[in-house]
């Protein structure tokens, strides 16, 4: 039985208030989390494979960024669509209450914290590469047209705004017509959004200027935090200025550890770059909602808690 809040029940203040106010904690990976638990997210589900086999996986992996600071739970939803359920036999009724879980599994931790502070849920929407699983969401320029995108994302986007987050996460978006698309998407929905874009140096990762890139949410009222995820940090240290400058909005930065990812070892080399005083930067530089992507588990969260709401 779905337990997700009506429009009325969302987390008050709501985001948008917050951010007006100060600095926000967002998680860290989902990834990392649920296989550091030991389950394997081998499967082109990825962790949205746990939504149908092991929700209560998904809960404790909520509940353990919370318990460190976070103030934002992004829920496993990033690779869960319509289509990729229906290549594993799951019929849209029954995806569409996956999706609804996705929050409800965020929503249950967030009560299960029992914190002093507002604790609110973000409904991931991944890219459409996402859905193909061959890395494509790194790359963009799928062949598709606008348009094309935007049904695509339509339909997985009215099923999570119906199960009632604080706000959309339109994340890891890797070039600007799959941002237009996202952001058509968007319209009408009655839920806030943020907008963060995969980006490689001063470009999205299909070689558009980042500028351009942020100017697109600058335009939409329905956006309440522009900027990057899942980069490295010193990515993000250029962006999160920019963002800033472009659009006027707070800006939103979680990215990767630093680690880079060997796809022939299937294992991450490298030392993390993540450090705190990353984190003190990019809130001078405009940030609002801070955290982790890829390889940023529940103790970097934690640091980045204490350096936030130390000053």
């Amino acid at each position: 039985m779905s337990t997700s809040p009506s429009l009325a029940e969302r987390t008050s203040p709501s985001l948008a208030d917050a951010l007006a106010a100060g600095t926000v904690v967002l998680d860290g990976g989902m990834s990392n989390q649920l296989a550091t638990a030991g389950h394997d997210l081998s499967d082109e589900l990825w962790s949205a494979r746990l939504l149908a086999e092991d929700p209560e996986a998904v809960t404790e992996a909520h509940l353990a960024y919370f318990t460190a600071g976070a103030d934002v739970a992004i829920t496993a939803s990033y690779q869960a669509t319509f289509e990729g359920f229906a290549r594993r036999g799951i019929g849209r009724t029954e995806a569409a209450g996956l999706l609804t879980l996705s929050v409800d599994r965020a929503r249950e931790a967030a009560r299960r914290a029992r914190a002093s502070r507002p604790l609110w849920v973000a409904a991931s929407v991944g890219p459409y590469g996402a859905m193909l699983a061959d890395g494509s969401e790194y790359r963009g320029r799928y062949g598709l047209t606008v348009s094309e995108l935007e049904r695509f994302h339509r339909p997985r986007m009215e099923a999570l705004a119906a199960a009632g987050p604080d706000v959309l996460a339109l994340e890891t978006v890797p070039d600007t017509d799959e941002a237009q698309a996202l952001l058509r998407a968007l319209r009408g929905l009655g839920v806030p959004a943020w907008l963060s874009y995969s980006v490689a140096g001063d470009r999205t990762r299909a070689g558009q200027p980042l500028e351009e890139a942020f100017a697109q949410a600058a335009r939409a009222d329905e956006v309440i935090a522009v900027g990057v995820n899942c980069c490295t940090p010193e990515d993000a240290d250029h962006a999160v200025a920019l963002a800033a400058r472009t659009t006027g909005k707070p800006v939103v930065v979680y990215p990767n550890s630093g680690e880079t990812w060997d796809a022939g070892a299937r294992d991450w080399t490298g030392r993390p770059t993540f450090t705190t005083e990353r984190v003190t930067g990019w809130r001078e530089s405009g940030a609002r909602l801070i955290g982790g992507c890829c390889r940023v588990g529940p103790e970097t969260i934690a640091s980045i808690a204490r350096t936030l709401r130390s000053s």
